[in-house]
């Protein structure tokens, strides 16, 4: 029997309003791609932001990413960050 880390997007949302995308992954330990040892609860989530690199992301992401991340979206989240910086002294 080989145990194999397997892991899969089990969830994709868009959050905020600048669209951010947080994708949560369920990775799983299964027997010969079959038989599920490890359950799911075992999750880890990242956030993209308008703008981010989308390479390696999976391509579901990458066309959700492309049909929400409009260049309005992009420029609002540009200048979110700038006026952010500026009122907290990063510059």
């Amino acid at each position: 029997m080989a145990l194999i880390e397997k892991t899969t997007i089990n969830k994709i949302e868009i959050v905020g309003d600048f669209k951010h995308i947080q994708v949560r992954e369920d990775r799983q330990i299964v027997d010969d791609g079959t038989n599920e040892i490890k359950t799911s609860g075992n999750w880890h989530r990242y956030v993209l932001a308008p703008g981010d690199d989308l390479s390696g992301q999976p391509a579901d992401v990458v066309a959700i990413a492309n049909a929400i991340w409009t260049d309005e979206i992009k420029a609002a989240w540009t200048t979110h960050k700038e006026s952010d910086a500026i009122l907290h002294g990063r510059s």
